[in-house]
């Protein structure tokens, strides 16, 4: 993958999470309703941030 490939990939997966955290916010604000749905959420997130941290390293050994 070239640079400016993982550039696109970097901005794309970094609105993910930022949409994902933004998910476990409103739930959080939401709660007691909805608790049920926090380990998928949670999840979701964690994962979303797990891709971007992959992809920002692999971004900045190609720097």
């Amino acid at each position: 993958m070239t640079s400016d490939e993982l550039k696109v990939l970097v901005k794309k997966l970094n609105a993910q999470a930022t949409q994902a955290k933004m998910d476990l916010h409103d739930l959080s604000e939401e709660l007691p309703i909805g608790w049920e749905r926090i380990p998928e959420q949670a999840q979701k997130t964690w994962e979303a941030y797990a891709r971007l941290t992959e992809a920002r390293k692999q971004l900045a050994a190609l720097g």
